[in-house]
């Protein structure tokens, strides 16, 4: 059974066995541990010729998933490497968007499978509906876009105070944890609007700096609002996300006359504070809106590199603001638990492995902080 998706989207055949997982197979290194052909795996992987009986069971074992997992029937979403938002395709070997794709998969499976037993918050995206997005509900332009979704949801013009939980209470999905090992370092962020609900993938190897993390949230949802077509790493969609972001978290009519009539990097710093985004963030958005000349924000840049190395102006970690890191599949599952569903009930229903599905569900530990405790 393929779980409701937009009709255009490609889906699997039920009666055949196909080998999915977590990290998908790569040609090269599945073949040399299964002792098969690369062709014989790239046939899998297409499903286009099932693996043999006494092939399934080494190749879960290769896999790290149960032999259920590639049987065929179970309920699972899936998803096309070009429906989702990379920034960077230079940056991301397409192994490790193959990784992210899988993921995203399973974050939707797991998604379905919780709100078949708890009422999640509805989609409220501009434009959105059932893996479909309607451009000019939004409007194409990028900063009209944004000023459209403050209205939508209510923000008003002042700081968000915790976006990712605002995004979280709007129906839309959205994690924050090592998803693929050492993968997540090549994959900064990417996004979808081509499921039934929106899925936004932040990456703890961002997580070091909230600012940076919040506008890296904000840029995803622009291009959920903007970019039903994806385009990945197409550099005017992105340079269109970041001016959604930018006037998301820093509209400019609220901004711009806050902004020092001449670079001040201690004056950009409480501001800094004040509206939850990057100096470096302010410091371009002084010269985006013509406060100061192109010399002067180089110079500005040089200048905040030359301090940081000194220790000042560092950076805080996602880890001491709660309302940036994403408990929605968490507080599902929690609220499911009280109703008598169990990780073990929930991990065969998936026919995943029981650290896996902690995993989707965010039981990993963000805070690097030492943890007092009292006895």
């Amino acid at each position: 059974m393929v779980l409701p998706r937009p009709p255009r989207q490609k889906t699997a055949c039920s009666g055949t066995t196909q080998a999915r997982s977590g990290p998908p197979p790569r040609h090269r290194r599945t073949n040399i541990q299964m002792g098969v052909s690369p062709v014989a795996v790239g046939q899998w992987e297409a499903g286009t010729h099932a693996p043999r009986p006494d092939h399934v069971g080494r190749l879960a074992e290769v896999l790290d998933v149960p032999p259920t997992f590639l049987a065929a029937g179970r309920p699972y979403a899936r998803l096309e490497s070009s429906a989702a938002h990379f920034r960077s395709l230079r940056r991301t070997p397409v192994s490790q968007r193959n990784k992210a794709i899988a993921f995203t998969e399973q974050v939707w499976e797991l998604t379905y499978a919780l709100e078949k037993r708890i009422q999640l918050p509805p989609v409220d995206l501009p434009g959105f509906s059932a893996g479909e997005v309607v451009t000019d509900v939004a409007g194409t332009d990028p900063a009209g876009a944004a000023r459209a979704l403050r209205q939508a949801w209510n923000l008003g013009t002042g700081p968000i105070s915790h976006l990712v939980r605002t995004m979280e209470n709007h129906g839309l999905i959205v994690t924050l944890v090592p998803f693929a090992g050492t993968a997540t370092a090549t994959v900064d962020a990417f996004s979808t609007s081509h499921l039934p609900r929106p899925v936004v993938v932040l990456t703890p190897d961002r997580a070091n700096d909230v600012y940076r993390h919040r506008f890296t949230a904000a840029h995803e949802l622009g291009h959920l609002l903007l970019h039903p077509d994806t385009a990945p790493g197409d550099a005017i969609q992105e340079k269109e996300a970041d001016a959604f972001a930018a006037e998301l978290l820093t509209p400019s009519a609220e901004i711009t006359p806050q902004l020092p009539a001449r670079i001040d990097l201690h004056a950009l710093d409480q501001l800094s504070k004040q509206w939850g985004v990057s100096v470096d963030s302010l410091v371009y958005r002084c010269r985006e809106v013509g406060a100061v000349s192109d010399a002067a924000y180089r110079r500005a840049y040089q200048r905040l590199n030359q301090l940081r190395q000194l220790g000042l102006f560092t950076r805080g970690p996602v880890a001491g603001y709660p309302g940036e890191i994403p408990i929605l599949l968490n507080r599902a599952y929690a609220l499911a638990e009280e109703h008598g569903l169990t990780q073990a009930i929930l991990a065969k229903e998936l026919a995943c492995t029981l650290p896996r599905l902690r995993l989707l569900l965010g039981h990993t530990d963000t805070d690097t902080r030492p943890r007092l405790r009292l006895v």
